[in-house]
């Protein structure tokens, strides 16, 4: 039987645990992950509960939250339901980034192509789509033995919505494509089909105050204010 791998475990109370996930694993496989990790942390002879509350793309790293328990799921879900958890990303792109600046026009989701578009007025089954950014860095790279040294830049990015792909496809459409993101127009590739995008920060409140029936009523819980954080991406390595 593998060994199944030990999740980086960044925060974890009574309901809710947030695990840092690598680029190249699955959700799904990390929540296992982070199933099993329970398991033998307490002993827990039967099943794990693991509520899933938010994704990140399979190619995407950076911070996850799960709710340990129902009270801490429906809570969690809650407040991302409402725009309360704030998340925060940092994105390596191609080009000179003149910042900070906003970007907002309509997403559209092709569930058959795994794929968002981009329109600059709503559509039919449209979502109106919002980010703000804000210029870290800027390194000149040579992306190859026969190709001319290029400008990349160091995004930190807030989401105001949570859209399917926003940041790569907004980014892509905006001529500034995330590194590696070959579906979005990225010239760049890495080895392990990764692309430069990470979810660095994530501001949310613990579980603590409301019992379920009061959230599924609307009643707002008083818990804790928690914010988390990991590194920005270093500059890739081509």
């Amino acid at each position: 039987m593998p060994i199944t791998p030990k999740p980086h475990i960044l925060y974890e109370d009574n309901h809710i645990i947030a695990v840092e996930k690598p680029s190249g694993v699955l959700i799904d496989d990390l929540m296992e992950q982070t199933k099993q990790f329970l398991k033998e942390k307490y002993a827990k002879p039967g099943n794990v509960f693991l509520g899933m509350v938010h994704q990140l793309d399979r190619p995407v790293s950076g911070i996850v939250l799960f709710g340990k328990t129902s009270k801490g799921a429906a809570r969690l879900s809650e407040q991302f339901r409402d725009r309360e958890a704030a998340k925060i990303y940092h994105a390596w792109v191609e080009g000179d980034v003149k910042g900070p600046g906003k970007i907002s026009n309509y997403l559209k989701k092709d569930e058959n192509r795994r794929k968002a578009f981009i329109y600059s007025e709503e559509v039919r089954d449209s979502k109106l789509a919002e980010l703000e950014y804000s210029v870290v860095a800027k390194k000149m790279i040579e992306a190859g033995p026969s190709a001319p040294a290029q400008m990349i830049t160091l995004l930190k990015v807030k989401l105001k919505t949570g859209r399917f792909h926003q940041i790569r496809a907004q980014l892509g459409r905006k001529g500034h494509p995330v590194l590696g993101d070959v579906k979005y127009g990225s010239k760049i590739t890495f080895p392990d089909s990764h692309i430069a995008l990470s979810a660095t920060s994530i501001t949310f409140k613990t579980a603590t105050g409301a019992n379920l029936s009061e959230i599924a009523e609307g009643i707002r819980s008083e818990g804790e204010s928690k914010t988390l954080t990991i590194p920005p991406l270093e500059m890739p390595v081509l």
